[in-house]
């Protein structure tokens, strides 16, 4: 069992930035890897970003590539989102989430634990 805690959440202008963290414990963290996804009211929860187990590697969904940027700490068993350059469409529930299985995992499905979200709203 993995746990996944996030946080740094919160309401932001357009134009701003927020930095989200996800705290892991449980199985060897740098086993896995780590995916960050959102879901916005009304919609299906959607892939924003990962990273490989080393975090050597990233990979980004096309809406956040640019702006958005996935990092982890293993020896802090934690993983980040920064955000930068906020749009009111980035409003959403954001999660994250560990998986087994490569960098380009984007299905929801393939992912095995999962955090509880962290509220991102942002202001036009």
């Amino acid at each position: 069992q993995v746990q996944l805690v996030e946080s740094g959440g919160g309401l932001v202008q357009a134009g701003g930035s927020l930095r989200l963290s996800c705290a892991a414990s449980g199985r060897t963290f740098s086993n896995y890897t780590m995916g960050w996804f959102r879901q916005a009211p009304g919609k299906e929860r959607e892939f924003v970003a990962s990273i490989s187990t080393s975090g050597r590697f990233t990979y980004y969904a096309d809406s956040v590539k640019g702006r958005f940027t996935i990092s982890r700490d293993n020896a802090k068993n934690t993983v980040y989102l920064q955000m930068n350059s906020l749009k009111p469409e980035d409003t959403a529930v954001y999660y994250c989430a560990a998986t087994e299985l490569g960098l380009t995992t984007t299905r929801v499905i393939s992912y095995d634990y999962w955090g509880q979200g962290t509220q991102v709203t942002v202001s036009s």
